[in-house]
């Protein structure tokens, strides 16, 4: 297994949310998807400051916008 590279993910994290996760990306990810949620980094800035991390939420953002 490669080493957690978190000093370089926490340089394009875009969680504004104070979290003791950040730049763990797996970490981020075990503790958000049995919340039915995604990280912030799924997210545009404008949506994540929202704090709304539903699945739907993203689902919801990634239809209205295209992406």
């Amino acid at each position: 297994m490669s080493e957690c590279k978190v000093d370089k993910n926490k340089v394009i994290c875009n969680c504004s949310y104070p979290c003791s996760r950040k730049g763990m990306c797996c970490e981020c990810l075990r503790y958000h998807l049995p919340r039915g949620e995604v990280p912030a980094c799924f997210f545009p800035d404008d949506v994540e400051k929202t704090y709304d991390r539903s699945i739907d939420n993203f689902i919801k953002m990634y239809k209205e916008r295209g992406l």
